[in-house]
C-alpha cells in the first residue's frame, strides 16, 4: 500500500463565537474536529449561515478560534499567512481595476516584498488560459475569466495550501460548470492541499476527494463522504446515475434535520 500522506490541516475541538453589537454572542462553530491530508481536495458543504466560511477564515488566519486549535503543517495559520504560504480566492475576485491581468496576478510578489518572477506570471496565465489577456483590465474580462485570474493570483507564490470560498458562486450555471472543469484541470497540474467552501453539491462531488457536510448553526460536522469517482474526471461523470444518486443523498443531508425526519 502507498504511504499515507501527512496531515496538512488539523482542527481540534474548534469552536468560534462572535460578539454582536447588542452585547449578546452567537456560536458559529461548535467542536469541529477535522483533518485534511497533504495533497487532498476537501469540499465543505452546509446550509447558509452554518459556519463554512468561518472554517476557511480560521484556516486562513483571518479569525482566531474561541477554543480549540487550528494548525497547518503543525504551525499556527498566522505563521503560514505571514510566510505567504497560503493561497486564498473568494467569491469576490478582488482584482484591482487599475491594474492589468498580469499585474494583478503578480501582486502577491509586491505584497511579499519579492521581485516579480515574470516567467512564473506567464506560466500561471497560460495555465488558467489568460495568456492572451495579460494586458487587459478586469473590466474587459468576463466573470469566469476574472475568477481564473483570481485563482492564478492565489497560486502565484506556490502556496502549500489553497483556500477557495465560493469562488464561482456569482457565476451563471453554465459558466460555473465550465469553471469547475477548468479548476479540476488547474488543480491536477499540481494537486496541492485544497479546501473548497461551496453551496453546490454538484461542484463538491465533481472537484473533491472528500466532502464534509455541516449542520446549521452552530456548525458541527454532520457526516463525511469519500468521493468515489477516479481522476481525472470527465464532465460525463455528471450525467451518471451514481453521480445523481450522491447528489440526492447529499442534498437530503443539507435539509433541516426536522424536515429530513
Amino acid at each position: 500500500m502507498p504511504p499515507v500522506p501527512p496531515d496538512a490541516l488539523r482542527l481540534d475541538a474548534v469552536s468560534k463565537s462572535f460578539r454582536l453589537d447588542d452585547g449578546s454572542s452567537v456560536t458559529a462553530l461548535d467542536g469541529i474536529d477535522l483533518t485534511v491530508r497533504e495533497g487532498e481536495f476537501l469540499a465543505v458543504l452546509g446550509p447558509s449561515g452554518c459556519g463554512k466560511s468561518t472554517v476557511l477564515r480560521l484556516i486562513a488566519g483571518l479569525e482566531e478560534a474561541s477554543s480549540g486549535k487550528v494548525q497547518i503543517e503543525g504551525r499556527a495559520p498566522a505563521d503560514l499567512a505571514a510566510a505567504h504560504r497560503l493561497g486564498v480566492a473568494f467569491q469576490d475576485h478582488a482584482l484591482l481595476p487599475w491594474l492589468s491581468v498580469a499585474q494583478n496576478v503578480a501582486l502577491p510578489y509586491k505584497v511579499a516584498g519579492q521581485p516579480v518572477d515574470q516567467a512564473r506570471v506567464a506560466e500561471l496565465l497560460a495555465l488558467v488560459g489568460l495568456d492572451k489577456f495579460r494586458d487587459a483590465r478586469p473590466s474587459q474580462l468576463s466573470g469566469g475569466m476574472r475568477q481564473r485570474a483570481s485563482i492564478a493570483r492565489a497560486l502565484i507564490l506556490d502556496p502549500d495550501v489553497l483556500l477557495l470560498d465560493e469562488p464561482f458562486g456569482a457565476l451563471d450555471a453554465v459558466t460555473r460548470r465550465h469553471m469547475n472543469v477548468e479548476l479540476q484541470r488547474i488543480w491536477s497540474a499540481r494537486t496541492l492541499t485544497t479546501l473548497l467552501v461551496t453551496h453546490s453539491v454538484d461542484e463538491a462531488l465533481f472537484l473533491a476527494d472528500r466532502i464534509i457536510v455541516m449542520t446549521g448553526r452552530p456548525g458541527r460536522i454532520l457526516r463525511e463522504v469519500q468521493v468515489p469517482f477516479p481522476r481525472p474526471r470527465d464532465p460525463a461523470v455528471l450525467r451518471t446515475s451514481e453521480f445523481h444518486a450522491l447528489v440526492d443523498e447529499l442534498t437530503l443531508a443539507l435539509e433541516p434535520q426536522e424536515a429530513a425526519q
